[in-house]
């Protein structure tokens, strides 16, 4: 005797082995026992075989019009055993039977079940409807074919994805049906779907792909400014006193936000009075305002080779950048210094306006201000006298910080940049090199460092809130609360020198302010806006660093490319990880055969990936040459290379000028 009953949500057939009351003892067609309970049996039935009545139900379901059974199909509930002597006939065989249960348990449009075996037509308007779903359904379906062969057959990206590339990678909807078509044939095509729209032309190149991408995802309505964006107004600041200071700022000459100036002036024989003046947009952007809320979206301009996205519109960085001639105003601080010792005696912060009198471009004079010739005071500058006060000042901080630090700064290494001829991929490079720590460099960076932990602690002196960097352990973070940065080797640090091109300065500089003018700051302690500005502060500037270094990766490829290089040299940094010796590039080499630290190697330059900007490279001779500033830098390189997050600390770039 043989059984036909339903197990687990399937419907089975098998040998009755014995009978306890109303369960059964079951070997099914594969072999395996099981306990079948009563309310789980259809019917018994002594023929045909088991075997054979699956499959020839099946066959049998097949030709079964649903439709038809919907139609002859009695109002409320129903035992599929009645729709199959309606269909068959009152002799309705075994496999008839099951095959009506089949078709009615496999179509939930037409018929609805009711428990085991009973079922009850659909309502006419839900049928409708649900039929109407099915047929979009398989059209759709039948779409997605069509744009699959499309893509593989025909190499052509259909109009529907091709208008919408970058926004299916960047923001995929993984249930509609062009990204479903796109997969399938990434699928097919054995590739990635970047790469597949790579190939079809719908992505024009790996540089519009790096590029539009982290547009479409960091600025989804445009890189532009609202047009209805309120201006900076033209009075606000006027009452505030000028300084009388000489007043100078030190600068790239491609930098258009001039956010730092300095003045040195001579109180007596002993002492000087150094001015370090920051750009005041705090002054005009008022928390919440509209021009707030565009630079808060943004939180930092964004920089790579030939690109510059500014966080402020550019009437206001008009409004308060530095330029010289102009009045405008600034937030100073001054420290009195002891001309003989270097110490820091007191200092002040005054809101104040500043008339700079140059803007001087360190790229075009860096050769006259060496060491020996500020050491022999024989620069000719007109700002030499100044200059040169400056950097004995920050050769005495750099040796404060690192007597904390314990250890020194790694002063002397090439820095590679490059400048671009030309708009887009197919511009022509040119390398350019800064020496990190060279006199000019140095006196601004030190500067800097100085005013950040000056005015760092002296938000928590006077227990106002503010947003500061620290790093304990090797790791650098953000937070409202002040702490050690190890790193730098200061007490505390608040980044608040750069409030045209970065939001924490500007927020930072509001609540400076508002300490100068003993006035409610903008932000207090347990403020919920604050930690929400660090929370997406760290994300995004990281993104951004992370969307420079991409970039700077590319040109990097693309220089090798353009110099027709077949071999370059390389730094082993740590383990895999190398450095290519004259670029801003770094990446690891699986296989490569354990080294020193600071080892160098010469490669063979095998081709280059610009889509995952990666070097294809191997190992072609080991050299018998070292670099001895790679042994020190590594923990840092190390962290920018292989987190997307990460971000080169202050002791690396020591307030970078052109970041």
């Amino acid at each position: 005797m043989f059984l036909f009953f339903e197990e687990d949500g399937a419907f089975k057939v098998g040998t009755v082995l014995s009978q306890n009351g109303s369960a059964y003892q079951v070997e099914l067609l594969t072999g395996r026992r099981t306990k079948v309970k009563g309310g789980h049996v259809f019917f018994e039935f002594d023929s045909p075989a088991a075997s054979e009545v699956m499959g020839k139900a099946e066959s049998a379901a097949s030709e079964m019009d649903p439709q038809f059974l919907w139609e002859v199909a009695p109002e409320g509930e129903f035992q599929f055993e009645t729709i199959a002597r309606e269909y068959f006939g009152e002799n309705a065989t075994v496999v008839e039977r099951v095959a009506t249960l089949l078709t009615l348990h496999g179509n939930p449009v037409y018929f609805h079940r009711k428990g085991r075996g009973n079922y009850r037509k659909a309502p006419q308007e839900i049928l409708k409807a649900a039929l109407a779903a099915l047929e979009k359904k398989r059209l759709a379906e039948e779409q997605k074919k069509a744009w699959v062969r499309q893509m593989i057959d025909e190499k052509v990206a259909p109009k529907e994805i091709a208008s919408q590339a970058i926004n299916l990678l960047v923001n995929p909807d993984k249930n509609s049906n062009v990204w479903k078509a796109l997969s399938d044939a990434a699928s097919e095509a054995r590739m990635t779907p970047l790469r597949l729209l790579l190939a079809l032309g719908a992505i024009k190149s790996a540089y519009r792909w790096h590029i539009d991408s982290f547009y479409a995802q960091y600025f989804s309505k445009g890189k532009g400014f609202p047009s209805d964006l309120s201006g900076p107004g033209e009075n606000g600041w006027d009452d505030l006193p000028i300084a009388n200071v000489r007043a100078f700022s030190i600068d790239d000459s491609s930098t258009t936000e001039i956010d730092d100036a300095t003045s040195v002036e001579h109180v007596d024989d002993r002492l000087l009075r150094i001015g370090i003046h920051i750009a005041a947009p705090g002054l005009g952007i008022e928390r919440d305002s509209d021009i707030d809320r565009v630079a808060r979206s943004r939180l930092s301009t964004v920089y790579a080779p030939g690109i510059k996205t500014t966080m402020l519109p550019e009437n206001w960085i008009q409004a308060f950048s530095l330029d010289e001639g102009r009045a405008v105003p600034c937030l100073s601080l001054y420290a009195l210094i002891d001309k003989e010792t270097l110490e820091v005696s007191a200092t002040e912060t005054h809101l104040e306006r500043i008339k700079v009198c140059s803007n001087i471009r360190y790229d075009l004079i860096e050769d006259e201000f060496t060491e020996e010739k500020l050491l022999a005071g024989t620069v000719n500058h007109p700002f030499a006298e100044e200059i040169t006060w400056l950097w004995k000042f920050a050769r005495k901080c750099l040796a404060r910080r690192e007597e904390v630090r314990g250890k020194p700064e790694i002063l002397g290494r090439l820095e590679w940049s490059f400048d671009l001829e030309g708009e887009g991929e197919q511009a022509v490079i040119h390398l350019k090199s800064r020496k990190r720590g060279s006199p000019l460099d140095l006196a601004v960076g030190e500067l800097m460092i100085f005013a950040n932990t000056v005015w760092g602690g002296w938000l928590e002196e006077m227990n106002v809130a503010g947003i500061y960097r620290s790093q304990s352990m090797g790791r650098v973070k953000m937070s409202t609360t002040p702490g050690p940065h190890d790193g730098m080797g200061v007490p505390q640090y608040a980044w608040s020198t750069s409030p045209l091109r970065r939001y924490v300065d500007l927020v930072n500089q509001r609540q400076l302010i508002s300490a100068v003018l003993d006035r409610a700051p903008s932000y207090r302690p347990s403020d919920t806006d604050l930690f929400t500005i660090v929370s997406n502060f760290t994300l995004t500037y990281g993104a951004y660093s992370e969307f420079q270094r991409k970039m700077e990766r590319y040109w990097s490829l693309r220089w090798i490319e353009q110099e027709g290089l077949k071999t370059t040299e390389a730094i082993v940094v740590k383990g895999e990880l190398i450095r290519i010796e004259g670029l801003p590039f770094m990446q690891r080499m699986p296989g490569l055969p354990e080294l020193a630290r600071g080892q160098k190697i010469l490669l063979d330059i095998l081709g280059v990936d610009y889509v995952d900007v990666l070097l294809d490279a191997r190992l072609k001779e080991v050299l018998d040459e070292t670099d001895e500033q790679a042994l020190e830098d590594d923990e840092v390189v190390e962290e920018a290379a292989n987190s997307a997050n990460a971000e080169l600390s202050e002791e690396q770039v020591t307030e970078d000028k052109n970041n």
